[in-house]
């Protein structure tokens, strides 16, 4: 994990990349709680049995999935000391290169591609490459958006 003392530290870090998160495991349980909680339950993702003769020969995790894990990545890449609250922006782009199999490591990389000032905070703007160990391709980028606040929003 990386630490940075002031959100303003970051400023001048742009185009950089400030922090990797640790590894994660996607498992079966993780993906079929995720089907039960969105309601999403095609085959590919909870019928191990079915998606062993699919293309990928086994379950994947859904990429809303995938995406949904960008909070934990993000607080296990790097910290910031006088950030009180964070919130989640939106996202400008997001694209699922490669499949997450069940029971997969996965990781995010963090580049910042923008730091615009705000009252009290900064939006950080983000590119965030996630990689399954082993992979060749990464198995989501998306630019994400977040906002930090030394102090209370105004």
């Amino acid at each position: 994990m990386k630490h940075y003392e002031k959100l303003q530290d970051l400023a001048a870090l742009v185009g950089a990349e400030i922090g990797v998160s640790d590894w994660v495991t996607v498992d079966q349980k993780r993906i079929d709680l995720f089907a039960q909680a969105t309601g999403d339950h095609q085959w590919i993702h909870v019928d191990p049995v079915r998606a062993a003769k699919g293309p990928y020969g086994g379950t994947v995790a859904h990429g809303f999935l995938t995406l949904s894990l960008l909070p934990e990545l993000g607080q296990a890449a790097l910290q910031i000391g006088d950030v009180r609250m964070g919130i989640n922006y939106g996202l400008n782009k997001v694209r699922f290169p490669a499949p997450v199999k069940s029971g997969a490591r996965v990781r995010a990389r963090f580049r910042l591609l923008a730091f615009d000032p705000l009252p009290g905070g900064a939006q950080l703007t983000m590119e965030v490459t996630m990689e399954a160990e082993g992979g060749d391709k990464p198995v989501c980028v998306a630019e994400s958006l977040s906002r930090r606040f030394t102090r209370a929003p105004a």
